[in-house]
């Protein structure tokens, strides 16, 4: 890959991967409720699963949306009920004590599955490997899957550790339930662009 095509791949991915969106938002949370240590799994669930979402959708899945339009209908239909699912169980976390004993974060495999029903991986992977690796340079799929697999490192990394730092402030019940509460929101919110008009 040209360096010129590699640079602009590596800025789109950071500011990809840096920006707000469901995982990240899902990461801080559980850096918050559940501590670093206990997000790990989750943590590595992202970073691997989007890097092997990244390569199959690259190697062809993507066709399957071409030749099947219902499938990407349904794909998103699933988005839109799952990340309602997921932001009803952020409003309602426990917080840190009470999570120790009762919650549970992400799995590594609930993590990685995730990523298929994330509709801003989706766009991410898509957009990517339409700008950065069309029919003409197939094999730049592997340098797609390298980057965002470093860069996804460093995101995942970067908001459960500001989730950690936040639990310091979030002490109280009631901040901690107001924290939840807007992250849930935010979580919805990320949703507006899956329910746009196709």
């Amino acid at each position: 890959m040209p360096q010129d095509v590699l640079s602009a791949l590596i800025l789109f991915a950071f500011v990809a991967s840096m920006t707000p969106g469901p995982n990240n938002m899902m990461l801080m949370a559980s850096g918050v409720n559940y501590g670093f240590a206990r997000s790990l799994p989750h943590m590595a669930g992202v970073s691997i699963g989007f890097s092997l979402m990244i390569l199959l959708v690259g190697l062809g899945l993507a066709q399957v949306f071409d030749a099947y339009p219902v499938s990407y209908r349904a794909l998103r239909v699933v988005s839109v009920a799952y990340l309602l699912y997921l932001a009803y169980k952020i409003a309602t976390a426990a917080g840190p004590d009470r999570a120790s004993a009762t919650g549970k974060p992400f799995t590594f495999v609930q993590a990685a599955l995730f990523q298929w029903v994330n509709p801003k991986g989706w766009t991410m992977a898509l957009t990517a490997i339409t700008v950065y690796a069309g029919p003409e340079n197939p094999q730049a799929i592997y340098w797609l899957v390298a980057v965002f697999a470093v860069l996804s490192l460093l995101s995942v990394s970067s908001w459960t550790l500001l989730g950690l730092q936040l639990r310091r402030l979030l002490s109280s019940p009631a901040r901690l339930r107001a924290f939840n509460w807007v992250m849930a929101a935010l979580l919805v919110a990320s949703l507006y662009p899956v329910l746009l008009p196709a």
